[in-house]
């Protein structure tokens, strides 16, 4: 059974920015995540809900909630029964996804940057559903999302379908059997029924807040960036070894020449040359017998 990740220093979420580097701290799995216990965030998560209410109550019709969805918005969804039904029609109609799946390095980037998002409060979902998905990321229980499918067409409809599903219980997820072990695929409902967990019931536009989003586009963005900045750290680094192997000048690094450059970029890599060849030598040894 999967364990929840553990972290010394938890991130905390409060609907405020967070940066590339804390994402991928967390889609990493080196950090847990937590919501602000403060009073004012939870009532703006709560307003939401509240405010989706007064609107039915006051005009009657709200998009993706009282009317069908894209060109379908001249439909009415009438009766308590349908409105309820509305939501899995959507993440089911949506569930087509092809090709090889995401890793779970980067599912688990979806979730948060969807989770981050939701917190700003603007999208009218609950806070249980926030809290089952950080659930999802301390547990390290990630949905299963292919790879292949309508990635930026009004929102990354397709794979975001695969979160909203797995919060209902459905389709699959990646778990961890044991400590050391790589994670397999389960169905949702016997991985949340093992952990005494009922399926989420998504509430009026919840599944419209969930997958009209960008969560996967940006999520694969960060961490495309954090490889990026991996590679350029390493080149430089092994650039300076050659510096130091070949006996070079280091003075070709030096600041004042990068300083006549408009190259801020560069500049950079020049201070990275300079600070590793800046270590002192290693001590010669005395091969005397």
């Amino acid at each position: 059974m999967s364990q929840p990740a553990t972290s010394s220093s938890a991130l905390i979420l409060d609907g405020s920015d967070i940066t590339l580097e804390q994402l991928i701290d967390v889609a990493e799995g080196r950090r847990e995540v937590r919501l602000t216990s403060d009073a004012a965030f939870r009532a703006r998560i709560e307003a939401g809900p509240a405010l989706l209410e007064r609107l039915l109550e006051e005009e009657g019709v709200v998009y993706g909630v009282t009317t069908g969805y894209g060109d379908s918005v001249t439909r009415a969804v009438q009766g308590a029964e349908d409105l309820e039904a509305l939501p899995r029609h959507l993440y089911t109609f949506h569930g087509c996804g092809m090709g090889a799946d995401l890793d779970v390095v980067s599912s688990r980037a979806v979730v948060m940057v969807r989770l981050v998002s939701l917190c700003r409060g603007v999208s009218g979902v609950s806070m249980a559903l926030l809290e089952r998905l950080v659930w999802l990321l301390n547990h390290d229980i990630l949905p299963r999302i292919p790879e292949e499918g309508s990635v930026g067409a009004s929102g990354d409809l397709t794979p975001l379908s695969y979160v909203a599903a797995v919060l209902c219980g459905e389709r699959e997820v990646w778990v961890r059997p044991g400590a050391g072990q790589p994670h397999a695929l389960r169905p949702t409902a016997e991985v949340f029924a093992a952990h005494g967990l009922t399926p989420y019931v998504l509430r009026p536009k919840e599944g419209l807040a969930l997958m009209n989003g960008t969560a996967v586009m940006t999520a694969l963005a960060a961490l495309a960036y954090g490889r990026t900045c991996y590679l350029s750290r390493l080149s430089a680094r092994i650039t300076a070894l050659s510096v130091q192997a070949l006996e070079g000048n280091p003075y070709h690094f030096d600041a004042d020449l990068f300083a006549a450059k408009p190259h801020p970029g560069q500049a950079r890599v020049a201070q990275w040359l300079r600070d590793d060849l800046a270590h002192p030598a290693a001590p010669e040894v005395d091969a005397t017998p």
